[in-house]
């Protein structure tokens, strides 16, 4: 067997999508509570865009290589994995880092069985949206049935997995943001969502106000920054939970922003990385989505919207496409 493997590396370390090139490394070795997986296939999300650039906090544990989400077949184990998994499952998973190669070393802790109703290219799509998706709705904005939800980015991988937890969780109302009418239409046609507002020609915080009779929305999922932190306040009804979990615009609020309805309405504002948590933490919300999602992907209530397959050595390709912010749903490379 082979001790190296194809991998996505960086020139220089950091850089712009051209900087990106297939190279030779070794092959990880599966620890502990490890299995090593033959990877059929991984999703790109925008943390990669940062993390090339060398402007995302990467946590220790993870490696030099990018991706956190994945689909593949296992090969080998550690010497104390989880029970329930055995060589040549088929499996999707979430990890710290890795994904862009051939294959990975993660903790079995983090794995789940592959439904046969899913291709690998759906399934690579799954874990970091739909789990990063479900944090944030309920462990952090605590949203419940009855409750009015907001997603910003709405054709966003992470939004369109929200939408569709928002809707089969019986949301009084979903809203969108979105930038241009096409990615809107998806969002309330395909997906279900009350309505949309472009932020290009809309002023969209006053737009919820007024879809609302005043009330605003009781959670929000921002992934924008500042420019949008005003907007946020305003269109927060009270009591209400603003998520951030992105700063795209920036992170140092302009002049003037009023905080006053943080008292007035008694809000509550909390930003969340899921890469950052710890194992435990991850393995929870790993349970959370097996018991709650993978019933509905197999019956088709839930569906992976997947934009576009890059082979593996188009990489390039696949991250200029990201940067275009042109895409509904998932972009994912398959590994031949």
């Amino acid at each position: 067997m082979a001790d190296t493997m194809r991998a996505i590396d960086i020139k220089n370390g950091k850089g712009d999508a051209d900087s990106l090139f297939v190279a030779e490394v070794p092959k990880p070795k599966p620890k502990d509570t490890e299995a090593l997986v033959k990877i059929k296939a991984f999703g790109l999300n925008r943390m990669d865009l940062l993390q090339r650039e060398g402007n995302y906090p990467v946590p220790p544990q993870a490696p030099r290589i990018l991706g956190v989400e994945f689909s593949g077949i296992i090969e080998s184990f550690g010497k104390t994995p989880e029970s329930g998994f055995n060589i040549d499952d088929e499996v999707f998973g979430l990890a710290y880092g890795g994904a862009y190669a051939e294959y990975i070393a993660v903790s079995t802790h983090m794995l789940i069985h592959k439904p046969k109703e899913l291709s690998w290219e759906q399934a690579a799509g799954i874990p970091e949206t739909w789990i990063t998706a479900t944090q944030a709705m309920y462990l952090v904005g605590e949203f419940a049935a009855g409750k009015s939800i907001l997603w910003h980015a709405g054709a966003s991988s992470v939004s369109i997995a929200g939408i569709q937890l928002s809707k089969a969780d019986h949301a009084s109302e979903i809203y969108v943001t979105a930038g241009s009418q096409e990615k809107i239409d998806f969002c309330v046609k395909e997906l279900g969502a009350t309505a949309g507002f472009n932020y290009h020609t809309q002023d969209w915080s006053k737009e919820i106000e007024k879809a609302t009779t005043g009330k605003g929305v009781d959670v929000i999922i921002d992934f924008i920054g500042q420019n949008y932190f005003q907007g946020n306040l305003d269109a927060a009804a009270r009591d209400g939970r603003i998520v951030n979990l992105g700063v795209m615009s920036g992170t140092k609020l302009p002049a003037g922003v009023d905080i006053g309805a943080f008292v007035r309405k008694r809000l509550r504002f909390e930003g969340s990385s899921l890469r950052s948590r710890d194992e435990d933490y991850q393995g929870k919300l790993r349970n959370t989505l097996v018991d709650h999602a993978l019933p509905r992907f197999k019956d088709g209530s839930f569906k992976v919207f997947v934009e576009k397959v890059f082979p593996f050595e188009k990489i390039v390709d696949a991250h200029k496409l990201m940067e275009s912010n042109k895409t509904k749903g998932k972009i994912i490379c398959a590994v031949y």
